[in-house]
């Protein structure tokens, strides 16, 4: 990136700050930014293509700016994931969870605000903050990575912000967070004065569901709540299990006060009629885009029990509980850039991530995989012996 000149005018607060965004190297494995490996079906690719050029002639003419039928398609198929039954009122979409996380920071945050996550938490979100001019507070989260709820609680009632950020699973490192928690949270926010606002004005609780469908079967949706808690945002992707990150397709469930709020502050015409196409098209083929979730879901666990097998400096490695598409692992590597670098040059892209001592992966194909097994045997060994 080439240096930014001293006489542009660039905001005193980003003086210094570097793009965010995780490395994007041209190597035979890839296994940093949480994809889905398996690119989309043949008829897939079909569909996509027959809806895109149906649409082409329109080209000339914005998009619907609602796009009502994006929104039919979230509800209908929240209701056959989760079970939960949402009008086209209740649901927004952007491109990507990226632009929903910003525009709830730009309809709820801003000067004099404050928003709460519970560390360690996806990197973007104080980055959010910064850029909405909006307060960013932590509250640390226990050793295993679970939420403490007491701490953040006690946090919440302190601060009184006007946003509470949680992950479900947890980003960087997989954590799930129970149903009863999420509820525990949203009672004590339920009772808590938005500081600086009206009377009466209480925080939005955003769970960001970006890897929930890799979570095990059975496990609850945030989204069945929205019905009880009209302060309750739920942010969903296509990126992940959808295998469709190239598309840029976000979206949000919640009660239609927060959708209408988000509207207000969403640019004109935000959501290009070809991403309506295409996301319409991949929703049409939902069985396909998600056919390979249980596998990843194995290979996940399968990844799990073998690095708990593997150690470093003579300390078994340590693995964060997951119910996403990646592992958390390490927990005892003094030189985690070092280990890095080694499983670059033998063609593997991990991430350096989260607290310091660890390292991240997500599933790829399974001939991916099992060049990153051997890859981080012989990275380990390196370092071990430098």
């Amino acid at each position: 990136m080439s240096a930014i000149p001293a006489s542009l005018p660039l905001r005193n607060d980003l003086i210094g700050e570097e793009p965010y965004g995780a490395p994007q190297l041209d190597v035979p494995v890839c296994l940093n930014v949480n994809e889905n490996p398996y690119p989309p079906e043949p008829a897939v690719c079909d569909a996509i293509a027959a809806r895109v050029r149906a649409i082409a002639p329109t080209l000339n003419r914005y998009p619907d700016r609602e796009h009502v039928a994006l929104r039919q398609a979230f509800a209908g198929y929240l209701e056959r994931e989760s079970g939960a039954r949402l009008e086209v009122g209740q649901l927004w979409g952007a491109n990507g969870s990226n632009e929903i996380m910003l525009q709830l920071f730009q309809a709820f945050g801003g000067p004099g605000r404050t928003a709460i996550g519970a560390d360690p938490t996806y990197s973007m979100y104080p980055e959010y903050a910064r850029d909405t001019f909006t307060g960013w507070q932590l509250a640390h989260r226990n050793a295993d990575f679970t939420l403490d709820v007491d701490r953040l609680i006690a946090r919440i009632e302190e601060t009184g912000p006007s946003m509470v950020l949680l992950t479900n699973p947890n980003n960087p490192t997989g954590t799930p967070l129970p149903q009863a928690d999420i509820e525990r949270v949203l009672a004590a926010c339920e009772q808590v004065q938005v500081a600086g606002a009206n009377p009466g004005v209480r925080p939005v609780v955003v769970i960001d569901e970006a890897y929930i469908e890799f979570r095990d079967p059975g496990t609850p949706s945030a989204v069945t709540l929205i019905g009880e808690h009209p302060n309750l945002a739920v942010s969903r992707t296509m990126s992940k299990a959808f295998a469709f990150a190239g598309a840029r397709v976000g979206y949000l469930a919640a009660d239609q006060g927060i959708i209408d709020c988000v509207r207000i502050v969403r640019m004109p015409y935000h959501l290009s009629a070809v991403t309506q196409a295409a996301a319409l098209a991949a929703f049409e083929h939902t069985d396909e885009q998600l056919a390979r979730v249980a596998h990843l879901r194995d290979t996940r666990d399968a990844t799990a029990a073998w690095l708990k097998t593997q150690t470093y400096k003579g300390t078994p490695l340590r693995v964060a509980d997951s119910q996403s598409n990646f592992l958390l692992f390490g927990g005892c590597f003094d030189h985690r850039d070092a280990i890095f670098d080694a499983m670059l040059e033998r063609g593997v892209l991990i991430r350096v991530v989260g607290p310091e001592g660890w390292l991240r992966v997500c599933m790829g194909t399974d001939a991916e995989m099992a060049r990153f097994r051997e890859a981080l045997v012989e990275s380990l060994r390196i370092v071990e012996q430098q």
